[in-house]
């Protein structure tokens, strides 16, 4: 292998526009490497906010990230799931490292060059396809500690979206009274079940799936319902249901990044007689009181075996399009829900 000396990276150009720049890929210099990308996967959430027009334009984009640093402004390259391998290395990185499968939290792009640390090598056994829900696998990690369900308790997720999807994979491996689901897609709602929830119904709840949704019995009868609820629709109004449904003194996750979206409420009644805690949960960091025991790495390290154990891209991705149809893809995201769930794009076929 050899090191690339041009690259061709994807550029949010404006609302629902796309645009391409060619530029020099970077030679590495010491402690770095230079990956040629085989596969990058496009975010069904946070890119559509920049696909849209959505992104709130005083949030960076990721300040820890070191590949998406900086203010946010059109035209911006984005993206942070790529696999690819290392083609080059520069002084200080051993030989060994050509030719390795890594994952990196980089732009769409057909190359990139990157410190060593800022990459990491796939497990042995895991596909370059699993390795690019890892990020999203690292925020359904997240959302379950946040969530911190206990033996017997009863669980609604709210969005079967790529991450929630995966937030019931995961969820449905401890050992809960039940897990509902709730999402508008027909083919989302059959993926739910076969990852292990117990029941799905589509939005809007009707007053009789409401009752059905608190049929649970809980401490103080007036309130009954779910014990946590988990909001990761991206659909504002999808808060409100998950006050509907949270029982007494229940825990409601919100998962859900509206960017510009704006959210309206109504916490005059249940939600303030009901004792409900609304909990933010990002990936970025962890919550402070899991700081003794938890750090990044250990949450990485739980993502990778959820990877190896659900195997989604088995079950989640409904397209795979050559790079050059960019367009294509967030088309697809943008406007066809009911049929795509994760679309990758193809950057160059294994050898």
């Amino acid at each position: 292998m050899s090191a690339l000396r041009e690259r061709r990276v994807l550029l949010f150009a404006g609302p629902r526009r796309l645009a391409w720049r060619t530029e020099p890929c970077p030679s590495p210099g010491p402690g770095q490497v230079q990956v040629q990308v085989h596969w990058s996967a496009p975010s069904p959430g946070t890119e559509m906010l920049l696909y849209r027009g959505q992104w709130p334009p005083e949030v960076p984009l990721d300040d820890a990230l070191p590949a998406l640093q900086g203010r946010f402004a059109y035209p911006v390259a984005y993206g942070y799931s790529t696999v690819g391998r290392v083609v080059a290395v520069g002084p200080e990185v051993a030989e060994e490292w050509v030719g390795r499968w890594v994952f990196a939290f980089q732009p769409h792009a057909s190359c990139y060059t990157a410190a060593v640390d800022q990459v990491r090598p796939l497990l042995p056994g895991l596909t370059p396809e699993d390795a690019l829900f890892l990020p999203n696998l690292e925020t359904a990690v997240t959302f379950a500690l946040d969530a911190a369900p206990r033996i017997g308790e009863h669980v609604i997720v709210l969005g079967q979206g790529v991450v929630g999807l995966l937030t019931t994979g995961v969820l449905a491996a401890m050992p809960l009274g039940s897990l509902t689901v709730v999402d508008r897609y027909a083919q989302r709602r059959a993926l739910a079940l076969a990852w292990g929830a117990q029941q799905a119904v589509p939005p809007p709840v009707s007053a009789e799936e409401l009752e059905a949704l608190r049929a649970h019995k809980a401490p103080h009868p007036r309130y009954p319902g779910a014990d946590v609820v988990l909001e990761v629709s991206g659909a504002p109004q999808a808060l409100q249901t998950a006050i509907e449904v949270a029982g007494f003194g229940a825990r409601i996750v919100v998962g859900s990044w509206y960017g510009a979206k704006p959210v309206t409420l109504d916490l005059g009644g249940r939600f303030h007689r009901a004792r409900l805690q609304l909990v933010s949960s990002q990936v970025t960091t962890l919550a402070p009181g899991l700081g003794g025991l938890w750090n990044p790495q250990r949450r990485w390290a739980v993502a990778e075996r959820e990877a190896q154990r659900l195997r989604p891209a088995r079950h989640l991705v409904t397209h795979r399009l050559p790079a050059a149809q960019a367009e294509e893809a967030y088309r697809l995201l943008d406007q066809h829900p009911e049929r795509t769930v994760q679309v990758l794009l193809r950057w160059r076929s294994a050898p």
